[in-house]
């Protein structure tokens, strides 16, 4: 601890502002302070010139810390409210472009002025706990994990054309389900959901077979270039679908393969039959074979008994 007369320097400069934060002698002190009144004692206290290697921002580096504050509120702010029902990719993707931009003009150079390099050191090295880099990890894995590249176009400007075409197949499987519940009661007539399997069948159908060209397009590499999962809003949205059609409505899931699905069974069931017919013919055959030489040989036998006697 430094010497109590090297401190003593600093009360002059102190005492002003310790009497403009406790306001007059007649009135109470103000203690604790506001947010506001200590941000601007802070700064006040900086320009007084104290002494020591303070880290201390510049008014850029400042600003880019303030640009990526704002961002990642506006982010955080998204995706809590596109939780549920899951609309993460389409919803926020704008969002989660303008922090990563935020972060790379914090990262890299800017110009060729040594006070970019400064910000960058400042802003997520400076300290154990480097808030932005843990922040800017967390947005990253999240996005990640959600599969959103797959949902968008490959520089992410937008959605993918067969994202937005299933997403529009989708709301229209929705409308169809509402628009011929109308005047029934949703609860109280379980078994009576035969005009939505009859009225819908052909728009989930395609709904299906979308999802399903989906996926295989995806573990080819599909549209965006990532070999993944499909994007959790595209899986969130196809299993409410299904739930709604096979639960709630207890409609039968449409199958595209059902023709040769049948052949093969049918194959299958038949086998038994062509083996066990195969088997009686061989084998009826083969006992032919194996009586004739015994009629042969008990007539040759015969012939010579009437030799032998004659």
């Amino acid at each position: 601890m430094a010497p109590l007369f090297c401190r003593l320097p600093l009360l002059p400069l102190l005492l002003p502002f310790l009497a403009l934060a406790l306001g007059p002698a007649t009135e109470k002190p103000r203690w604790p302070l506001e947010l506001g009144e200590a941000e601007e004692l802070a700064e006040e206290l900086w320009g007084a010139g104290l002494p020591g290697d303070l880290p201390e921002l510049e008014p850029e580096c400042r600003r880019l810390l303030a640009a990526f504050a704002e961002s990642s509120a506006a982010l955080t702010g998204c995706l809590a409210r596109r939780a549920r029902p899951v609309r993460l990719c389409q919803g926020c993707h704008r969002h989660y472009r303008l922090l990563l931009a935020q972060y790379g003009t914090i990262a890299r150079a800017v110009g060729n002025s040594s006070e970019s390099h400064n910000c960058a050191k400042s802003i997520l090295t400076s300290d154990r706990l480097q808030i932005v880099v843990t922040l800017s990890q967390f947005f990253n894995e999240t996005w990640e994990a959600a599969n959103c590249a797959n949902c968008l176009k490959n520089n992410s400007e937008g959605l993918s054309n067969s994202t937005v075409e299933f997403l529009d197949l989708f709301n229209k499987s929705l409308t169809c389900f509402e628009h011929n519940l109308q005047g029934q009661t949703f609860y109280l007539s379980p078994n009576n959901y035969t005009e939505v399997c009859k009225n819908c069948n052909e728009t989930y159908r395609m709904l299906n077979d979308l999802y399903n060209n989906l996926q295989r397009m995806n573990r080819q590499g599909g549209e965006s270039g990532h070999s993944a999962h499909l994007c959790i809003d595209v899986e969130d949205a196809m299993n409410i679908t299904r739930k709604l059609w096979s639960r709630t409505f207890n409609c039968s899931v449409p199958c595209s393969d059902t023709v040769p699905v049948i052949a093969v069974s049918s194959f299958i069931l038949f086998l038994p039959v062509v083996f066990y017919l195969s088997s009686f013919l061989h084998s009826k055959q083969k006992k032919r074979i194996l009586i004739l030489p015994k009629r042969i040989q008990s007539n040759a036998s015969l012939v010579n008994i009437q030799e032998k006697y004659s």
